[in-house]
């Protein structure tokens, strides 16, 4: 995920690919905690609930993956650069609360070691690419997925799409944020940020179809689109 400059409206080259400090209020970083907290907090419970012991490896695995891809930038138009998000992958094949659970620790990791993202903003970014991101990336995929029985193709269309659309909502959600914190005015963040992150959307679907279609030629139980994550 890039980040928008809005002093500049340049992209910041990683390793700046979370929000910073300084660019959001003080109630906007609160609010940020809060609900970040109150959703990681329901995740935990509902994953003790809804998931075995055979996915805890499996959590670390993707964790694991998603914090090394996060790593890998691809260049996007004008000569900027992006990165994967990874949470609708983690959604697929975890489901949305165990995912959410794997991308805080992503982003706690690289905030607290590596200095991605503020620590200020550390709810924010925790929100946007552990919660919205794997909330937007299931959900979608499990619209789509419910018509794969009409051809093969439908399920790598459903990654494509779950993953474009995650990117697309974080990305919302960033721009509403540094608007509320008068950084940037809505106007001028959110075009710009939704116009980047539609072509790192574009690198994030082709590397989720990738790994689901590399995952349900292995391992097809562990897509977890077909597992119940209501189940008591």
């Amino acid at each position: 995920m890039a980040m928008i400059d809005p002093s500049t409206l340049q992209t910041i080259e990683a390793p700046a690919m979370h929000i910073p400090d300084g660019f959001l209020s003080g109630p906007v970083a609160g609010v940020g905690f809060a609900l970040a907290g109150v959703a990681i907090g329901f995740a935990v419970w509902r994953t003790n609930r809804t998931l075995g012991e055979r996915f805890v490896p499996l959590m670390g695995v993707m964790a694991a993956f998603i914090f090394a891809a996060q790593m890998m930038n691809f260049p996007v138009a004008g000569g900027t650069s992006g990165h994967m998000v990874g949470g609708a992958l983690a959604a697929i094949l975890l489901g949305p609360w165990a995912a959410m659970i794997a991308m805080t620790s992503v982003v706690g990791v690289q905030a607290l070691i590596f200095q991605d993202g503020g620590l200020a903003a550390l709810g924010t970014n925790v929100f946007n690419m552990a919660v919205v991101a794997c909330l937007v990336g299931y959900a979608v995929h499990a619209g789509f997925i419910r018509f794969s029985h009409l051809a093969p193709w439908v399920r790598y269309a459903a990654a494509f799409a779950a993953a474009w659309l995650s990117v697309e909502a974080a990305a919302i959600a960033c721009s509403f944020e540094l608007a509320l914190s008068d950084t940037s005015p809505l106007n001028v963040a959110l075009p710009a940020m939704l116009g980047v992150h539609a072509a790192i959307g574009v690198g994030e679907g082709l590397i989720t179809v990738a790994a689901v279609a590399f995952v349900a030629a292995t391992r097809p139980d562990l897509v977890v689109a077909q597992v119940p994550v209501t189940e008591d």
